[in-house]
């Protein structure tokens, strides 16, 4: 829906939220939920840091930091709780921010030498099962271990996924939620009864399918890493920001509404515009590299005007990501002087991402 006022067009995204017409509809922020002695620290980081500089999406990852109610036997030993999530959600609504809630799912069901709490709890579920976790974690290894997954194959897998994702988009009042699915190595296990022999594409893309149709049941959309749906080899960009275990062609048979969060950390690789010749909204995201922020900005802002309007309207802009504590971030966020340019720093990669968004409306 657009209004015309004098000279400026104001927009309306799908969630109801404001931008205008020569702004990016998504400035994004993504980061782990805050532990909750640091609840009230981040509530006003909210409103005095990210309200200010026009951040408009709040991607938070939750996995199992929430108190569950439907399944209390997943919450992990430093919970939210729902009053913690509710002061999230209301700072967030005054200041017109959507808040996207975020659990892995498929991949990343382990960290270096732990479990994370859905395969301790239902080991059934791991694609897996004989590669044992080891008590000091090294990359490379033998079994080829990042991070386990579950198999999107078993029976009774998705009935506890669908509760904790159906808990999590009511208490966040969300409209999306974001299902990770990054760096996902385990898929299609040739020693796995139910996966092996199987494409890793069709299952990666079944997965993503069955995620999607549960959410928009729910009314909500599913939001995912986009690395697994990149070729490495023709690409050239490598095993970590895209797929080399032949989940790629996944990319022709997931559901159109499905948002992409495309992360590049060290270049500002292309890839967006991919992911729109594909019918598929695409967000660039950034890391620690400031330049990389920036060009982002600029490539997506070029995107958009130079497309056709099919394919402009599929970049929805930029989204910095957080990879350490939300605790450590805003003191380090405090503790640097605005003229210090600190090279792989995740704080000024994000003070020049926002610069250079809103540096967009200022130039226009």
């Amino acid at each position: 829906m657009r209004i015309i006022i004098g000279v400026l067009i104001i927009l309306f995204n799908s969630n109801g939220f404001i931008y205008a017409q020569n702004q990016l509809p998504v400035n994004g922020f993504c980061i782990a939920a805050p532990s909750h002695e640091r609840l009230n620290d981040f509530v006003k980081f909210i409103e005095n840091e990210l309200a200010p500089n026009k951040v408009n999406t709040l991607v938070l990852r939750i996995d199992f930091n929430y108190a569950y109610e439907s399944r209390p036997e997943l919450q992990s030993n430093h919970t939210l709780s729902k009053e913690d999530v509710k002061s999230l959600v209301e700072v967030c609504k005054k200041n017109k921010i959507e808040l996207i809630p975020q659990v892995n799912l498929l991949g990343h069901q382990s960290w270096a030498s732990n479990l994370n709490k859905l395969l301790e709890v239902y080991p059934q579920f791991d694609e897996t099962p004989h590669v044992q976790i080891p008590e000091k974690y090294e990359w490379p290894n033998d079994d080829n271990l990042y991070c386990k997954s579950y198999c999107p194959l078993h029976p009774e897998v998705h009935e506890v996924v669908f509760d904790l994702m159906d808990e999590i988009i009511e208490v966040f009042e969300a409209k999306s939620f974001h299902a990770g699915m990054d760096e996902v190595f385990y898929i299609a296990d040739p020693k796995c009864p139910r996966c092996k022999g199987m494409d890793p594409s069709f299952l990666f893309a079944g997965e993503i399918s069955k995620l999607s149709r549960h959410l928009e049941s729910r009314g909500a959309k599913l939001w995912i890493w986009g690395d697994r749906l990149i070729d490495a080899t023709s690409s050239g960009i490598g095993m970590w920001e895209a797929s080399m275990n032949n989940t790629a062609r996944a990319v022709d048979l997931i559901p159109k509404s499905v948002i992409i969060c495309d992360w590049h950390y060290e270049r500002a690789i292309p890839t967006p515009a991919y992911f729109a010749l594909k019918g598929l909204d695409v967000i660039a995201c950034s890391w620690r590299k400031p330049q990389v922020a920036v060009d982002q900005v600029k490539m997506v802002s070029n995107f958009r005007q130079n497309s056709t309007p099919e394919m402009s309207a599929h970049f929805l802009g930029v989204m910095h990501t957080v990879w350490t504590s939300a605790g450590n971030f805003m003191d380090n966020y405090f503790s640097l002087q605005p003229t210090v340019i600190e090279k792989g720093s995740e704080t000024e990669c994000f003070k020049a991402m926002v610069d250079a968004v809103n540096s967009l409306v200022m130039n226009k």
